[in-house]
């Protein structure tokens, strides 16, 4: 990891915790699925008159948009909405401290549909603290129920959705990466779009005003289309498991914005949750055990 790479992993993290501080924005003003539409929707433009400009246009193979469907319900259509949803509850801070467990459910779903990626006895400790964190982040909504709890299973059960999206995109290795990102949010779109006429009923809402707007093309555009861009310029130097870091540095940089922006405040019960969930990601990803061995990590 060069001081380059470790400046975009920042980055990276940045974007995407950034579009929990957006979603919490948006969500106040316009429905879930619309919400999600629009940044998707607008992804999707912005990413397909990218290749176009660099004369990559996307393929049109039936069979491939077929699957692009797939991918973008997995990837986007659901997971965003659910967490769009889950924000009109909560606060983003706890949203995106219960979408860093999205690696622990990533270990499950491999185990269970792979052949080369089974559990091992670090991944059990490190599943383990994951549940233990998301537990105590839930804490007593599990027993008193109400809409807070709800929200929280939302964002939960979009991380596990994510799990299933990261399998099922292992078809798309030998797709350049910004035609998969390009491919996925035009087929997320695409069923977003009926969705939201049925669902919403757009046509009937209020006029969004100028910060709405702003606040659409930015997740849309920055959180989205150009962190695809800084994800996959990673990918080409450095591979995902070292990408998969970011997934300590979301939940930090989402809670910064809350608090700084939002005026959300960070409770101890979130923080010793997050210290948790941390620990199991640290399990799972092993190069911090290895480095307190005293031995290189097999990691690459």
């Amino acid at each position: 990891m060069s001081l380059k790479n470790w400046g975009l992993l920042f980055l990276l993290a940045l974007l995407w915790g950034g579009s929990f501080f957006f979603y919490k924005i948006l969500v106040a003003v316009l429905p879930p699925v619309t919400v999600v539409l629009g940044r998707v929707g607008i992804a999707a433009v912005a990413l397909n008159l990218w290749l176009i400009a660099a004369g990559t246009p996307m393929p049109l193979d039936g069979k491939l948009w077929a699957r692009f469907l797939v991918l973008g319900l997995l990837n986007n259509v659901i997971p965003y909405i659910l967490i769009a949803w889950g924000e009109t509850r909560i606060t983003s801070g706890m949203a995106s401290i219960l979408n860093a467990t999205t690696p622990i459910f990533m270990v499950i779903v491999a185990h269970l549909l792979t052949h080369d990626e089974k559990l091992s006895a670090a991944k059990t400790i490190g599943i383990g603290f994951g549940f233990a964190g998301t537990a105590i982040l839930i804490g007593p909504d599990a027993f008193a129920g109400g809409s807070e709890l709800w929200s929280e299973l939302a964002v939960v059960a979009a991380s596990c959705v994510y799990a299933f999206a990261a399998i099922n995109s292992r078809a798309f290795r030998g797709l350049p990466p910004l035609h998969a990102a390009a491919g996925q949010c035009t087929g997320g779109a695409l069923i977003l779009l009926p969705l939201s006429l049925i669902v919403d009923r757009p046509w009937t809402l209020p006029m969004p005003g100028a910060g709405t707007w702003a606040s659409l093309l930015t997740i849309a555009i920055v959180n989205t289309a150009i962190a695809y861009w800084v994800y996959y310029k990673i990918l080409g130097t450095v591979g995902v498991t070292y990408i998969s870091l970011v997934t300590f540095l979301i939940p930090v940089m989402a809670l910064l914005l809350g608090v700084l922006l939002l005026d959300e405040g960070i409770t101890a019960q979130a923080l010793l949750g997050m210290a948790v969930i941390a620990a199991g990601l640290a399990a799972i990803d092993g190069r911090a055990f290895s480095l307190l061995r005293g031995r290189p990590s097999t990691i690459d």
